[in-house]
């Protein structure tokens, strides 16, 4: 049994940013995970929430579009270091992800947004990318 597109491509995206160098220079490879709430340390990445939608690419239907949040967290009162860190990440997503069982299509950067937590010390990114996979032909 095959894993669900979106967990093989949140696998590709954690390992792509823990081996980058520029990400990880500002975010260590530990605090880039999947979890919920709020993360223990800052900075950190935390793999959001995944949509997967019938992509319909050919007549077998084999393909799918993963719609892929990425939380970006910081603590500092503007969201300079959040828009560096979406930033190298970015950049780290700039190339083509390595995906198990899975054939790579198309995928981008869709949209960032920037927000001020409440408590006056915590900034927020947030970085929306869409990757469309096929199932091989077997």
């Amino acid at each position: 049994m095959r894993a669900s597109p979106s967990l093989t491509v949140q696998k590709a995206i954690r390992s792509r940013l823990a081996a980058d160098a520029g990400v990880v220079a500002l975010v260590p490879a530990a605090a880039i995970a999947d979890r919920h709430g709020l993360p223990a340390s800052f900075p950190s990445i935390v793999l959001g929430e995944d949509q997967e939608i019938p992509a319909n690419l050919d007549l077998a239907r084999r393909g799918t579009i993963v719609a892929s949040t990425l939380h970006i967290w910081t603590r500092e009162a503007g969201t300079a270091g959040a828009k560096a860190i979406v930033n190298a990440v970015r950049r780290a997503l700039d190339v083509d992800l390595v995906l198990d069982s899975l054939d790579l299509v198309d995928q981008r950067v869709t949209g960032a947004r920037f927000l001020r937590d409440p408590d006056g010390k915590t900034a927020h990114g947030i970085l929306t990318f869409s990757t469309t996979v096929m199932e091989p032909l077997s």
